[in-house]
């Protein structure tokens, strides 16, 4: 599979001291799939940095994971984002981001040719963040987009991450019901989903059915992950993690692990048994994006 990840990637500052490296939600996903998906198929990061030096390092550290940057834009005299995570002693995490006047924000905002980006692609993955951080009428271009990109053969793979701080409840209710329509598989966290439209996790599965999605992953931290496909609904239980160092991307490493089981054939509940093993190794260490000599063999 040719599989783009759309959405945006900042410096990350985390730690105790504070050491510097990169994250996001739908880079950390990129960087676990390439991970484990290897040379067999390609993963592309569809995003935008500038172009100074701390964008290059970037970018370079992006290539050496395996990610092909072919399409990742560069706007001249533009930077990347950047955030900082704070964690408590339970490894649980609160972000604070500069992020308004990034590379990524203004390419976003710029009018895309989609057609062009997406050109190639059999799969496409991107998140409720991803969707936040498009002006109004440049999302419904690229959900208009994502329509046609799935009319043409092509996968849509959408993660409901959700920001409040982003935009409105109701600007990403309106957006998720037209994705829930598109997507091919949803991977939802209750908590977020929750937020957005105050329903529990049966009435969620219920909607998102509904919607026209066939293949559902309800994510819900350290309780069971219930999937719903095939008219089936599977409850799959975590594993106990002894000492959790850092929750960032521990979401977003699920639906690498997860996506990743899948492309290789593996059934959903196998698949979500992945992205639970995936995840319990990423909270154990600081930061999104753990050393790759830790990955799961």
């Amino acid at each position: 599979m040719n599989i783009g990840a759309l959405g945006e990637a900042m410096i990350e500052l985390s730690g105790q001291p504070l050491e510097r490296r990169y994250g996001g939600d739908t880079l950390n996903t990129a960087v676990y799939l390439a991970r484990l998906l290897g040379d067999a198929h390609d993963v592309r990061y569809l995003s935008a940095l500038g172009d100074d030096g701390l964008s290059e390092q970037l970018a370079a550290a992006w290539r050496a994971e395996g990610i092909d940057t072919d399409r990742l834009a560069r706007l001249p005299g533009r930077l990347p984002g950047l955030y900082l995570v704070e964690t408590d002693d339970a490894g649980e995490r609160r972000f604070h981001y500069w992020r308004s006047d990034s590379a990524a924000r203004h390419w976003f905002a710029a009018g895309l040719d989609f057609a062009r980006l997406f050109d190639g692609l059999t799969a496409i993955y991107l998140s409720g963040i991803t969707l936040a951080l498009f002006p109004q009428p440049e999302r419904e271009r690229l959900i208009d987009a994502l329509a046609a990109f799935k009319a043409s053969g092509g996968k849509v793979w959408f993660d409901n991450n959700y920001r409040p701080q982003l935009w409105p409840e109701a600007d990403a209710r309106a957006a998720y019901r037209r994705l829930y329509a598109i997507a091919d598989v949803a991977l939802i966290t209750e908590d977020d989903e929750t937020r957005v439209f105050g329903d529990d996790s049966d009435a969620l599965i219920a909607r998102v059915l509904a919607a026209g999605c066939p293949e559902i992953v309800v994510k819900r931290g350290a309780m069971p992950a219930i999937v719903a496909s095939g008219g089936q609904l599977v409850a799959v239980a975590t594993q106990p993690v002894e000492h959790v160092v850092d929750t960032c991307a521990a979401g977003d490493s699920f639906a690498a692990g997860y996506l990743a089981a899948r492309v290789k054939g593996a059934t959903p509940p196998d698949a979500a048994r992945a992205g639970h093993a995936l995840a319990g190794l990423v909270i154990r260490h600081p930061g999104a994006i753990m050393p790759a000599a830790a990955m799961p063999q």
